[in-house]
This record gives structure tokens, C-alpha cells and sequence, in this order.
């Protein structure tokens, strides 16, 4: 016999959105989860031009885990549906002079790289991991895995162990400040800068405790899914339906309603759908405006700086590049000047700082043979009507004479298909206000308390998973709002 309290409704099929449709299933609801695009993943997705294929949301893989996580919890083994491997080198970096780093996972060939390519020592890359993982050891327990918005958290041995700590986390420093502290060659202070761009933020105003993300990727480990980004997708969307989650696409929600400030269900295409409990994988602020648009708004929050946003040039390349691994990185001359027009000018700098990203180096049939598929990025303001056919042109041929320069090659005379990511098509494509890839920014210590909650104060069984909420965006923060989301929730 079917409960008629078990009815739980997940709007959008986000990543987060299908990791918080398994949790409710392995608990005991029925889910249902409605998604406005063809496809499942929102920015993980994948495309085909020509003939190379792209992931074209996020590239870098870490803390693979929290996918174990989810088949764990449902009785399946990881490798039956999706398999990945780690990776040996985790990125190459490389600097205007003539200057590379290859990251080895191995801290050991890492340190001895530094030390022998750089100004710096090994024993300063050493004490800046090593802080990394202490200030990951001291605040995963609260701010990754817990709701900051619930006053049972701060009860907690685990909360009270961290606010002991809290010194040691850096939060009144800027992440440029520590680590132009810490390492004598200003090069490898950009190189612990840029971690910042991973949840779209300014690392000349972010707080160093955002030092903590490369204790993920470096001490942790990079990863590579086998069959590419979207593989982790169709995987879990199978894991999902296997579960009894049921997914309808070309299907955006129109509205929340509520009865006496209370979920009863949601409106698609014109027709009501009862439930018992809704989660919004949607942005948090068209969640608001779009779907709640007849209730009180939360407008501090709505109005909180966004992050930083990306322009991605997908480009089919005829050619193969021995110096070029699966994730690189090419620096501009002054870092300062690349955010401040970012984020105070809101442009894109001349000399910006490039990530080039190629699957093909480890899934071969990405691209045709002796060819590569390149996921060429900078990060670029969040959209706010700029003249944005002028600064891609510009950018592109920024660009292009960039990687001409650092490789000695003709790289327009190579690229045989083109496709372009923007702001604005980000923004349309997946419902990311102005088209910021992470919610609102991490430019102040309070940041991470700022952050909209995983559930509503006012309005009741309304919950919220993804991005734009706590604890953050990219891919394992997305994970653990749809963790934090499920433990909110009672078992049926």
C-alpha cells in the first residue's frame, strides 16, 4: 500500500538534483524529477561537432567518493556502473618565460619540481599542502557536510573541535596574502591563487581558508571517469531510475504551491503535481523569482555579488601536442589585473589566464585519430549587459596568439570545428543567474555563512540542492548539498 506522505518532487536533474533524487529513494519516497532541458546533468553535459565530442561543463574530477557514496547507499557496486582511474599528473602549468610545472600527484616529484624550476623550495610546497589539509580536517565536518543553518550543528563535538581551531584556518587573511607569504617566487603564489577560480571568486579578496581546495585535488587526488564528465551523469541517472526515480525532461517547473506557507506540490505545463516535499536543484534565485514568485523574497541574498562566470572556445583540433596534458594551465603576467577586470571592471583582461582541457589525451575516440578535442577557458565576469560579441572577438584573438606564442605553433590555421560557451548562453542554457558558474562568490570570510540554507525557514517540507546554495558549487560541494539535503529529511 502507498504511502500518501512519500511524494517527493525534485526540480531540476542537476547533479545535485539526481544525487538528492537516489538519497530519497534509498529512504523510502517516491521521486519524481522535472527538468526543463532534453537532457539530465545541467552544466555537465556533452556534445558532438563533427567529429569530436565535448564534456562541456566541468573538467576536473575530484573527490570521487561521494559518487561511491550514492551506489553504496543503494546495495550497487560502483564498478558496474561506473568506472574511473586516478591521475598520474594532476596539471601542467605554464608561464610566459618558458617556465612548466608538471603537478605529479606524488607530493615528493611535485616538491622536487618546484624546487628545481621555481624560486621556491620544496618545504614551502610541503607546508602548503600540509596547511591545506589542516584547514580541511578542521571544517569539512561543518561547513561541507552540515547544514550551517541549523542549530544543532553548532552542538556538535565536531563544530565545537572546529571553533577551537578556527585560528588555524586563515580566515582573516587573504588567500593572496598567505600564500605571497609563504612562497619566495611570486610564481608559485599564482599557482596557489588560482585555486580561488574553482568556486568563481577573487583571491586578492576571498579568504585564505579557500586554501583549503588543493588538499582535494593535489593531496587527494585527480581522477579521469574512463568514459568521460557526463559518463558520471548517465550513470547515476541509471542508478536512479533502477531505484523507481522517474525523470521527465523538456518539462520545466512553472511554479511552487503552497497551502497555509506549506509544500503541495509544483505546476508543469499548466498542470498541477501534488507532493509532499519539493527540492530545487534551480538556481537559488529563479527558484525565487520564477517558481516563488508570489512569496516574500529573500533579498539580501538575491542581491549577493555572483561568482565569476567562463568563456569556453571547443575547439577540433588537427594536431597532437606532446607537451600538452589532459588539464593545463597557461598564467597571465599580472594576476592582480586579470581580477580586477573580472570583478571590478567587469572584462575580460588582455592577457587572461588560460586552462585548456583535453579528454582526448585519455579517451582517444573524443577525437579522430591524430587530432584532439580542446576545452579552451578563461574565466570572465558573470553577465551584466556587457558587449559581449566585441569581448569574445577580442578575447579569442587574445587567446589564440597566446597559445601561438607559449607553443610556436599556428593555432587558427589547426582548429577544425568551433563551438562558444558565454555567459549568456550559460545563463540559458542552465538557469544560472547572469550566468555565474557557483551561486553568489566567496569574496568575504562570512561567505560560506551567507550562503542561502539547504531548506526554508518559511516556507515548510521546501528544500534547496545545487550550486547556488550551501556549501557551494562544482561538482563534490553539489554532492554534498544533496547529503546535507537527505539528512534534513526523515526516512519513510
Amino acid at each position: 500500500m502507498t504511502k500518501k506522505n512519500n511524494q517527493a518532487i525534485i526540480v531540476g536533474a542537476g547533479i545535485a538534483g539526481i544525487a538528492t533524487a537516489i538519497r530519497l529513494a534509498v529512504k523510502g519516497y517516491q521521486v519524481t524529477v522535472y527538468e526543463g532541458n532534453t537532457h539530465a546533468g545541467g552544466k555537465l553535459s556533452r556534445f558532438k561537432k563533427g567529429n569530436y565530442s565535448f564534456d562541456a561543463g566541468p573538467s576536473l574530477f575530484t573527490m570521487p567518493q561521494y559518487i561511491d557514496e550514492l551506489f553504496l547507499l543503494a546495495n550497487k557496486k560502483t564498478e558496474n556502473y561506473f568506472k574511473y582511474k586516478k591521475l598520474d599528473e594532476v596539471c601542467r602549468y605554464f608561464w610566459s618565460d618558458g617556465t612548466t610545472l608538471f603537478a605529479n600527484a606524488n607530493t615528493d616529484f611535485f616538491a622536487n619540481e618546484v624546487e628545481t624550476k621555481t624560486q621556491s623550495t620544496a618545504a614551502q610546497l610541503r607546508k602548503y599542502l600540509k596547511k591545506s589539509s589542516t584547514i580541511y580536517r578542521i571544517t569539512h565536518h561543518v561547513f561541507l557536510e552540515k547544514s550551517l543553518h541549523k542549530i544543532a550543528t553548532y552542538l556538535s563535538i565536531n563544530t565545537l573541535k572546529s571553533i577551537f581551531n578556527f585560528g588555524k584556518i586563515d580566515a582573516f587573511k587573504t588567500m593572496a596574502q598567505a600564500n605571497e607569504a609563504l612562497f619566495t617566487d611570486p610564481k608559485m603564489a599564482q599557482y596557489a591563487n588560482r585555486f580561488a577560480t574553482y568556486n568563481g571568486s577573487n583571491p586578492y579578496q576571498a579568504p585564505a581558508t579557500l586554501n583549503v581546495i588543493p588538499h582535494l585535488e593535489q593531496n587527494m587526488g585527480a581522477y579521469f571517469p574512463e568514459n568521460g564528465m557526463y559518463s558520471i551523469v548517465q550513470s547515476l541517472v541509471k542508478l536512479a531510475e533502477e531505484l523507481g526515480v522517474k525523470f521527465y525532461y523538456n518539462s520545466p517547473v512553472n511554479e511552487i504551491c503552497l497551502q497555509h506557507k506549506t509544500v503541495t506540490g509544483v505546476i508543469v505545463k499548466q498542470q498541477f503535481i501534488p507532493a509532499n516535499l519539493v527540492i530545487s536543484n534551480m538556481d537559488i534565485y529563479f527558484t525565487y523569482t520564477q517558481l516563488l514568485r508570489k512569496q516574500a523574497q529573500p533579498i539580501k541574498i538575491l542581491q549577493q555579488q555572483r561568482s565569476s562566470s567562463a568563456l569556453i572556445f571547443y575547439w577540433g583540433v588537427k594536431g597532437s601536442f606532446t607537451q600538452l596534458g589532459l588539464h593545463n594551465i597557461l598564467f597571465s603576467n599580472d594576476y592582480k589585473a586579470e581580477f580586477d577586470a573580472i570583478f571590478k571592471q567587469k572584462t575580460i583582461a588582455p592577457d587572461a589566464t588560460i586552462y585548456i582541457n583535453i579528454s582526448s589525451k585519455h579517451k582517444p575516440d573524443d577525437a579522430p585519430k591524430g587530432c584532439e578535442n580542446w576545452f579552451v577557458m578563461i574565466n570572465v565576469p558573470n553577465n551584466t549587459g556587457q558587449n559581449w560579441e566585441a569581448l569574445i572577438a577580442q578575447a579569442r584573438t587574445n587567446i589564440i596568439n597566446k597559445i601561438n606564442q607559449q607553443f610556436g605553433i599556428n593555432l587558427e590555421s589547426l582548429i577544425e570545428t568551433e563551438n562558444i560557451l558565454d555567459p549568456r548562453s550559460i545563463q540559458t542554457n542552465t538557469q544560472s543567474y547572469q550566468g555565474s558558474l557557483y551561486g553568489t562568490s566567496s569574496n568575504s570570510q562570512f561567505a560560506a555563512f551567507l550562503r542561502h540554507a539547504n531548506f526554508s525557514s518559511k516556507i515548510k517540507n521546501l528544500y534547496f540542492a545545487g550550486g547556488s546554495v550551501h556549501p557551494g558549487g562544482g561538482i563534490p560541494l553539489s554532492l554534498l548539498s544533496a547529503k546535507i539535503v537527505a539528512n534534513l529529511i526523515k526516512p519513510q
